[in-house]
C-alpha cells in the first residue's frame, strides 16, 4: 500500500458493500442511510447484484447537507415507512453510511421503534471507513443474530444434524451462490443438513429464524467470518468446525467432509458414517475418472500448457488453489497475492497454510491490497514456460503484456458472466480445470 493510504485497482469495497449480504437474503432489503452513491457505486463494482431490491435500486435517504446540518432521522423514519407499504419483504436491514457515521444518528433506536411495532427490522454500522466490505459481513450477520433471530423462541442445538454453513461472501464472491448448493449437497451427502443462510436455495428468513436449532456451526473461510462463528458459539453454545479455506477438487474435499463427519460424531449428530464414507468415495471416484479422461489432452498437448501461476485473489482462494493446481493439474503455484487486506493477526497463519502446500518448493506469499503495487512485482518477474494468472478483470491487461494465460475469478469481473457455476466441492475442481483448458485452447488458431 502506498503511504498515501491509496489503493489501485481495489478488490472489495467499503462496508456498506455488505448491502449486498442482505440482498442474497431472499425478500429482504437494504435501507441505506448514506448518499446517493453509495447504492450506485456498490452496484457498479459487483455488477448484475441487483437481486430483490439492491444496488441502485436499494431505498435510500440520500443523505445531502441538509441532514448533514440537522441530522436525517425523521428522513429515515419516512423511507423505512414508505419501503414496508411498496415493497413485499420479510426482513428489512438499515445501513448506515459515512454521512451519518459522522453525524451520528441514532438509527439503533429508530430500529428499536419499528420492531416495537411488530416490524422485522435490524440496524448496523457501516460507515465506509469503518471497515472493508469482508468485515462488514460478519457486522451485517450478526446484527441480524442479535437483533432478529435471538427474539425467536426455540430450542437451541434441538437438531442434532442441522448445521449453519459460514463460507462464502454473497457476490464479493464471485461463485458464492454456485458454491453454497454445492456445499448444501455435499452435507446432505454426508447425513447433514445445511442452513446456507444465503440464495435461493435457502429457505430466506424462516432459515434464519432456525439458527440457534441447529448442532454446531462449519466454517469454511481462512478469517472473514470468525466473528459470526464465535457469536453463535458465545449465544448458542455452538461448537464449530473451521476448514481454513474453500475446498476444491478431490484432496481438499475429502479432507473437508472427512474432517465435517468427526467432527459431527464428537457432537451427537445423527449420522450414517458408514453411508457418509461410501458418498464420499463415490464422489471422488467420479472426480478422478474425468481426471483420467483428461490425461490423452494432458500427454498431447504438454508443451502448450501453462506450467506456472500467479493468483491475485482473498486468502480463501488463493490457498485452495495453490494446493489444487500442483496436486491435482501440475500446474505450479509462484508468487501468489492475497488482495483482501488480511488482518494482520491472520497473515501468520495463512501464510503456514500455503506453504504446507509443498515440502519440496517455497510459494512467495504477498499481502498486498494495493493490486497495482502487486501487478508491479509480477511484471519484473520471469519464470521459463507458459504462465496463468488467475485474478480480476484488472489483470487481463497484464496477462496480454506477460504473454500468460488469463482466467477471470475475482471482482470485478466484467470480462465473463457467472450465474450459478460453483468452484467449491469435486464439481468445483473440474470446473476450475475446465475453465484454464478452455481459455488455453482459446489460444489456438
Amino acid at each position: 500500500m502506498s503511504k498515501s493510504g491509496l489503493i489501485e485497482q481495489g478488490r472489495y469495497t467499503c462496508a456498506i458493500g455488505a448491502l449486498q449480504s442482505v440482498v442474497a437474503i431472499p425478500r429482504a432489503v437494504p435501507i441505506l442511510h448514506a448518499g446517493p452513491g453509495c447504492g450506485d457505486m456498490i452496484s457498479g463494482f459487483f455488477e448484475r447484484s441487483t437481486g430483490y431490491a439492491g444496488g441502485s435500486t436499494s431505498p435510500c435517504t440520500n443523505f445531502s447537507e441538509k441532514e448533514v446540518v440537522f441530522g436525517g432521522i425523521d428522513r429515515l423514519r419516512k423511507i423505512i415507512a414508505n419501503t414496508y407499504k411498496v415493497l413485499d419483504t420479510d426482513l428489512q436491514v438499515v445501513l448506515t453510511g459515512c454521512t451519518a457515521g459522522i453525524v451520528g444518528d441514532d438509527v439503533d433506536s429508530l430500529a428499536e421503534e419499528f420492531r416495537e411495532q411488530g416490524r422485522p427490522i435490524v440496524s448496523v454500522e457501516t460507515a465506509g471507513f469503518k471497515a472493508s466490505n469482508f468485515e462488514a459481513h460478519s457486522l451485517v450477520v450478526n446484527a441480524i443474530i442479535d437483533q432478529y433471530v435471538d427474539g425467536v423462541d426455540g430450542e437451541w442445538r434441538s437438531e442434532p444434524s442441522t448445521v449453519n454453513l459460514l463460507a462464502s461472501i454473497p457476490y464479493q464472491d464471485p461463485f458464492w451462490k454456485g458454491n453454497l448448493i454445492e456445499y448444501k449437497r455435499l452435507l446432505a451427502g454426508i447425513g447433514l443438513k445445511a442452513n446456507i443462510l444465503f440464495g435461493p436455495f435457502s429457505d430466506g428468513v424462516a432459515e434464519w429464524q432456525s439458527i440457534p436449532k441447529a448442532n454446531f456451526n462449519v466454517f469454511a473461510s481462512p478469517w472473514y467470518g470468525l466473528p459470526i462463528a464465535d457469536n453463535l458459539k458465545r449465544k448458542y453454545g455452538q461448537p464449530f468446525y473451521h476448514y481454513p479455506h474453500i475446498p476444491i477438487g478431490a484432496n481438499q474435499t475429502e479432507a473437508f467432509l472427512n474432517g465435517v463427519i468427526a467432527f459431527a460424531l464428537e457432537n451427537g449428530a445423527k449420522i450414517d458414517e458408514s453411508a457418509a464414507r461410501a458418498f464420499i468415495k463415490r464422489e471422488s471416484g467420479a472426480f478422478y475418472e474425468e481426471i483420467d479422461n483428461l490425461a490423452t489432452f494432458l500427454l498431447e498437448f504438454r508443451y502448450g500448457l501453462p506450467n506456472h501461476v500467479h493468483i491475485l485473489h482473498d486468502a480463501g482462494y488463493v490457498s485452495a488453489l495453490s494446493a489444487f493446481l500442483l496436486h491435482e493439474t501440475g500446474i505450479v503455484p509462484k508468487e501468489q497475492f492475497v488482495t483482501d487486506n488480511t488482518p494482520l493477526k491472520f497473515q501468520e497463519q495463512i501464510r503456514a497454510n500455503i506453504a504446507a502446500t509443498s515440502n519440496k518448493r517455497k510459494i512467495p506469499v504477498y499481502f498486498e491490497p494495493d493490486a497495482g503495487a502487486a501487478q508491479g512485482i509480477i511484471r519484473k518477474l520471469t519464470h521459463s514456460g507458459r504462465g496463468l494468472i488467475i485474478g480480476s478483470g484488472w489483470d487481463k491487461e497484464l496477462a496480454e503484456e506477460k504473454g500468460y494465460d488469463f482466467l477471470s475469478a475475482a471482482p470485478p469481473t466484467p470480462y465473463r458472466l457467472v450465474m450459478a457455476a460453483n468452484y467449491a466441492g469435486f464439481t468445483g475442481g473440474l470446473r476450475v480445470i475446465e475453465d484454464i483448458y478452455h481459455n488455453v485452447l482459446g489460444t489456438y488458431k
